[in-house]
């Protein structure tokens, strides 16, 4: 079964495009290293909820989108054997520095995922 990196991502609208920039040339280093795929999804049918919902999970503010992503991998053990060498790459650093982030980095929810169903 595969391991997943999974992101939710309040993005400025008027950023998106550098967003997905950054997006073009992170995923590239990923699949480089060995991640299995990389995708980026934005929001466009994800009302806010009356107790949880993606916008709520960013605390999304006016004239942002929500951005759901992920990155799978064969096992854990790849994962962070590719992690490990991705964050020491050159072609990504000034990504990793918060003041080059094309969104608030403080909101981004994300966790590692073990597959239980893959039909």
């Amino acid at each position: 079964m595969a391991y997943v990196d999974g992101f939710v991502i309040p993005v400025p609208k008027d950023k998106l495009e550098a967003y997905k920039k950054m997006a073009l040339e992170c995923g590239a280093v990923w699949k480089e290293y060995g991640a299995l795929s990389f995708r980026e999804n934005v929001a466009d049918d994800a009302p806010v909820g009356k107790l949880t919902s993606f916008p709520q999970s960013v605390i999304l503010e006016e004239g942002e989108v929500v951005v759901f992503s992920w990155i799978t991998y064969e096992s854990r053990a790849r994962r962070d054997e590719i992690n490990e060498k991705v964050m020491k790459d050159p072609r990504i650093a000034s990504y990793m520095d918060p003041a080059n982030m094309p969104f608030d980095g403080k909101r981004m929810i994300y966790g590692g995922f073990e597959t239980m169903i893959d039909l």
